[in-house]
């Protein structure tokens, strides 16, 4: 039974976690250590490793503490690159399309697409049964996916309300045209879910949504049409 936390998930700093029953793992570190040791009640050390998908402040920024603390850390070349880590013990260095295993968890990288060197989404398979799809900061997701369970996914905008507030003059076309291919807009989710199978589906957890550009109703109404299945915001 996979059971995913969001602690945090906005510009300000990301931090999520998932556990099987066996093995849990953090997700993203975008708080400083301080709040990270709060948001999981002081019990950092209950928790295997850290999955980080890319080197931007709002998801790493609590990196260099938890790897003082001795957290294995995985994450790709170009993360641990931005990040300062390259060469740390326990910097775990994984590419996409090559799985590994933490504990009960296979873990399968995927190449995601985002303004940062090697941005990566994670599968995860546990050996307790059941499978989650990780992917936020990424302008798209070009696999499908087969028996997934749990799905955790970016849906930061409304590509309408966004180009309506290009179109005001409150957003600079520059800033909407970097968030529109960078992060993931509604209704770029709505169409994955709709091409990837479903059958097995038990949750969706939708997450990093933008403040101005963003509605949690209708985006939490929009996605159960499709799945059919409790969603999260």
């Amino acid at each position: 039974m996979i059971n995913f936390q969001n602690h945090a998930s906005s510009s300000r700093g990301n931090l999520y976690t998932v556990g099987d029953g066996q093995t849990r793992l953090i997700l993203e570190c975008g708080l400083n250590v301080k709040g990270i040791k709060k948001a999981l009640k002081w019990n950092v050390s209950g928790h295997s490793g850290l999955l980080l998908s890319h080197g931007h402040q709002d998801h790493c920024k609590g990196l260099q503490g938890l790897l003082a603390h001795g957290m294995d850390c995985f994450m790709s070349q170009g993360t641990a690159d931005i990040s300062g880590v390259s060469g740390r013990h326990n910097v775990h260095i994984v590419r996409s399309g090559e799985q590994f295993k933490i504990g009960s968890w296979t873990i399968l990288p995927f190449d995601a697409v985002h303004n940062c060197r090697e941005p990566l989404g994670f599968l995860l398979a546990s050996s307790q049964g059941g499978k989650l799809l990780f992917a936020v900061d990424t302008g798209y997701i070009k696999y499908r996916f087969k028996g997934l369970t749990h799905i955790a996914i970016e849906a930061n905008h409304s590509r309408r309300e966004l180009q309506k507030s290009v179109f005001q003059g409150l957003t600079p076309p520059d800033v909407g045209k970097a968030v529109t291919m960078n992060h993931m807009a509604l209704e770029t989710v709505l169409d994955m879910l709709r091409v990837n199978d479903s059958s097995r589906l038990e949750e969706v957890h939708l997450l990093h949504l933008s403040d101005n550009h963003a509605d949690e109703q209708l985006f939490k109404k929009e996605v159960q049409k499709i799945v059919g299945v409790p969603v999260y915001v």
